[in-house]
């Protein structure tokens, strides 16, 4: 395992799995969460060719990798350079339980408290995930897992996983 791509709705553990193969396989660890957004106070999504080019970077500068997110149209890019990826495709309210036990994020927020301001929002998003057709949707990172031609798994739930 060298080029691993993880992705599912937000909470389904993208980052915890991440973080657990990349200490135990020696890999290098991108969220994608840090190439996808403009440091705005409004949250913005970069272009595609700007989250593009930080990726080509992260890419260049490390041969082993785990890459995660929930971004379709990221995505799409770096499962051509992946060795397997992983869906995890875990009920809405296992994602939503998740979200409301999920430690703090000091990459995304300032504070544990500015994370728990946006809980509501976040567990409100997440549940709309079977509904959504966008690039965060679950009909969209089922085509992202069909389409992928090389080793792929798929987890239901967060037990037995690594």
């Amino acid at each position: 395992m060298s080029k691993v791509v993880i992705f599912g709705n937000s909470g389904s553990g993208k980052s915890t799995l991440a973080t657990k193969l990349a200490l135990k396989n020696h890999l290098a660890h991108l969220d994608l969460d840090t190439v996808a957004w403009k440091a705005s106070a409004t949250p913005e999504r970069q272009t595609i060719s700007e989250s593009n080019k930080s990726i080509n970077d992260f890419l260049i500068a490390h041969n082993n990798w785990v890459i995660e997110g929930c971004y379709a149209d990221l995505l799409g890019i770096v499962t051509l350079k992946a060795d397997e990826v992983i869906f995890l495709n875990l009920p809405v309210s296992a994602c939503v339980e998740n979200a409301k036990n999920r430690s703090w994020e000091p990459h995304k927020y300032k504070s544990k408290k500015a994370q728990d301001e946006n809980l509501d929002m976040l567990i409100d998003w997440i549940s709309k995930y079977n509904s959504r057709s966008d690039t965060f949707s679950k009909v969209a990172h089922e085509k992202l897992f069909e389409e992928y031609q090389g080793k792929k798994i798929i987890y239901v739930t967060n037990e037995n996983r690594t």
